[in-house]
């Protein structure tokens, strides 16, 4: 059976494969009929809390089977998942229910113990299923994970073009806003990523990144749309990461440029270097010297460099043989991708010219969550025809053989370390927590970690000291959010419209981070 939902990939595993391994975590193995067994037993269970289609279940957990099973068993029951990046913050998440108006949340007991107050203010949400043992607060609907809702029942009819996700990324401005993928954008994605990676049933892929992000799910329905396993892992150092390859003799891993930069200086055993048979690197761009030690140390390992925005969920490839001859490009479109390059005045602009990249074809998202407003700002058909098409904002050129080539952000948002941040997130936080304080957040460009997030304060007498603002910023915001450093200035330079004019601003530190 052709699969035109997500959660028929594994239904299909089951029935072709059923004891074969679909997923590894820790010292366990879980078969394509185990986790198609369990999918069918918790959509029954959501059935049972009240889920009905196009309702949204969050998933805010790390990467363990019950994740998984949570993604795919909300699609069996028509719902839309949302996965919850584990690293963020009770205020994040309290958002991020409230502006999807979440009506289940899967979880465990202390993250639930973490997020405290926050349920009680998402009106929406009807109950919290946990995954381990938490006896129920008073008032508190708590659906333990191992409840057995009866036989299981009928997966709920809906077809490939419903909403199956939401993938909440920041934009230049304000909060997170959630990117609608249909069922159609996940699975072609992942065609789109077997094709061009060769992926075959006997690869295993090493989950690291969060499945909020686009790139990090993309390794679930690769692996399992391959027919394939998926190795689950959390990792605290690098070096952890190197250890799994070789525990679980992984084939494919894809990691962001930030991290490639820390495995390339650690020594890779002879096992791993036997298995590997890939990597790929996306989320920001790779340094030259970085692939070059890379493909050193791993001399039989194909090296696939990567571009996407989680608005198209990715763009273009650069095929490992043209890595030597082309090592600054960002390659050619993936499969089912239509790119274009236009002009100010939307018009196609000629090879080597530079200009906007804006991605069209069925990879396109389906909009921003009940944004209308953001939504037709991003997604415009093309000028010339009717085909739904994101404008990335970022300025590329293609050169005559057609690949392509990254030059920069058209906007304000800051990338560093593979995450996407707005500065107005930081700003906010440190306003609220001290009310008429001057600050700008802005992202200079970092040798290690794409671009780095400084702090410029406008020097007042009541102003709080560098450390408040760090500490400020570690209690409220993840880790990639933190400011790098801070820099006192009298006062911060104004545009015609009296905001905060951040091109000047980036223009006076440029080099900050180049020096230090």
């Amino acid at each position: 059976m052709e699969a035109t939902l997500l959660h028929h990939l594994v239904e299909n595993g089951s029935r072709n494969h059923a004891e074969k391994s679909a997923l590894f975590f820790r010292d366990k193995e879980y078969s394509y009929k185990h986790i198609n067994d369990e999918v069918q037993r918790v959509s029954a269970c959501f059935t049972k809390a009240g889920i009905e289609p196009g309702d949204r279940i969050a998933v805010y957990l790390p990467k363990q089977p019950e994740t998984i099973i949570s993604f795919l068993a909300a699609s069996r029951s028509g719902a839309v998942f949302i996965p919850v990046n584990p690293i963020l913050k009770a205020e994040q998440v309290e958002h991020i229910l409230r502006d999807s108006e979440t009506k289940l949340l899967v979880s465990s007991r202390t993250r639930l113990e973490q997020l405290g107050h926050v349920l009680s203010n998402c009106k929406s949400l009807h109950a919290v299923m946990c995954v381990d043992d938490y006896p129920p607060e008073k008032g508190e609907k708590i659906i333990p994970w191992k409840t057995d809702a009866g036989p299981p029942t009928s997966a709920v009819a809906t077809d490939e073009n419903s909403l199956a996700a939401l993938l909440y990324t920041s934009g230049s401005t304000g909060l997170p806003k959630g990117v609608m993928l249909s069922h159609n954008n996940l699975l072609l994605g992942a065609q789109s990523v077997v094709k061009y990676l060769d992926n075959r049933p006997a690869d295993r892929l090493l989950a690291l990144l969060p499945f909020s992000f686009d790139y990090g799910l993309s390794q679930l329905t690769t692996a399992l749309t391959a027919g394939g396993s998926l190795v689950l892992m959390d990792y605290l150092l690098p070096r952890d990461v190197i250890r799994a390859v070789e525990r679980y003799q992984v084939t494919g891993l894809a990691a962001i440029p930030t991290l490639w930069n820390t495995l390339s200086k650690l020594d890779w055993p002879e096992h791993c270097v036997d298995s590997l048979r890939y990597i790929t690197s996306s989320g920001g761009t790779m340094p030259i010297a970085t692939t070059r030690i890379l493909q050193e140390k791993l001399p039989n390992t194909e090296i696939v460099l990567m571009y996407g925005l989680t608005e198209a969920f990715r763009s273009t490839y650069l095929p490992p043989d043209q890595i030597d001859e082309r090592p600054d490009s960002i390659g050619l479109p993936i499969p089912y991708a239509e790119l274009h390059v236009l002009d100010e005045h939307n018009s196609p602009c000629a090879a080597n010219e530079p200009g906007q990249l804006v991605h069209a074809g069925p990879l396109v998202a389906m909009g921003y969550w009940r944004n209308e407003e953001k939504t037709l700002q991003r997604f415009k058909p093309l000028p010339w025809e009717e085909t739904p098409a994101v404008w990335s904002g970022d300025r590329v050129q293609k050169d005559e053989a057609g690949y392509y080539y990254f030059i920069g952000r058209m906007d304000e948002m800051i990338k560093t370390s593979g995450y996407r941040v707005s500065p107005a997130e930081i700003e906010t936080v440190l306003q609220h927590e001290f009310p008429g304080i001057h600050v700008a957040a802005i992202g200079l460009t970092h040798p290690a970690i794409g671009q780095g997030i400084l702090l410029v304060v406008e020097q007042e007498d009541e102003s709080p000291d560098s450390n408040a603002l760090i500490a400020c910023c570690k209690k409220h915001l993840p880790p990639y959010m933190i400011p790098l450093a801070i820099e006192w200035i009298p006062a911060l330079p104004l545009n015609a419209n009296h905001k905060i004019d951040r091109p000047a601003l980036m223009k006076q530190f440029r080099n900050y981070f180049s020096q230090s």
